[in-house]
């Protein structure tokens, strides 16, 4: 284990939860106890809730206010819907409550600490098949995808970054040259990038192409 000390900020609605949370977590030399005001930089939030509800959801967005972005959640129980909704509002870690000895919420923080995510193993196959039953029934006869491009886009980018100009991509994908400009120009407002040569570099780090 590290030892970089990393701080943590604990949030429930349960004074008695929080307790118990804060008292394990000082017995762990890794782990520094904040109270979150002010947030130090780096801070993970570890927010505790009997399920992934919208109690959960409001404690989330108490500490996000405070500008804490990596966010640890104990829930008591945790089904597939519970698991989806974590996914999307940001959360990085999950632990059931029954599991969390203060070695395993630990290994947790600093997994999110880290840039990590961290779901529940028997979980994590369930994560997987919903992610895919979105890709397939929603998204993708929108010509979607969950990296944020369109197969337009993916296929404009792919184009740029082997040398072909607005003309070449044009003819060869049916498209008028405003149409292909209009793409690179949404990419690169959307994404915040410089420019076309930006808009590539950055799909090929992120593996969108």
């Amino acid at each position: 284990m590290s030892s970089e000390r990393i701080f943590v900020h604990v949030r429930t609605s349960d004074p008695i939860s929080e307790a118990g949370i804060v008292a394990a977590l000082k017995t762990q030399a890794e782990i520094w106890v904040t109270d979150g005001d002010p947030v130090l930089p780096g801070t993970v939030a570890l927010i505790v809730a009997d399920e992934m509800n919208d109690e959960a959801l409001q404690l989330q967005r108490a500490v996000r206010g405070k500008g804490m972005h990596q966010v640890v959640a104990v829930v008591s129980e945790l089904d597939d819907a519970g698991l989806l909704l974590a996914v999307e509002s940001g959360i990085s870690g999950l632990v059931r409550r029954r599991e969390a000895t203060a070695d395993r919420l630990v290994q947790v923080i600093t997994s999110v600490h880290r840039g990590a995510g961290v779901v529940p193993p028997d979980l994590l196959g369930r994560l997987l098949k919903q992610v895919s039953q979105v890709q397939q029934r929603i998204l993708a006869p929108r010509g979607l995808r969950f990296n944020g491009l369109t197969d337009r886009e993916s296929d404009v980018l792919r184009l740029v970054a082997a040398g072909l100009d607005t003309r070449e991509i044009a003819q060869k994908l049916s498209y008028s040259e405003r149409t292909v400009k209009n793409v690179l120009h949404d990419v690169t407002h959307r994404f915040q990038l410089r420019n076309r040569a930006h808009a590539v570099a950055y799909a090929i780090r992120e593996g969108f192409i």
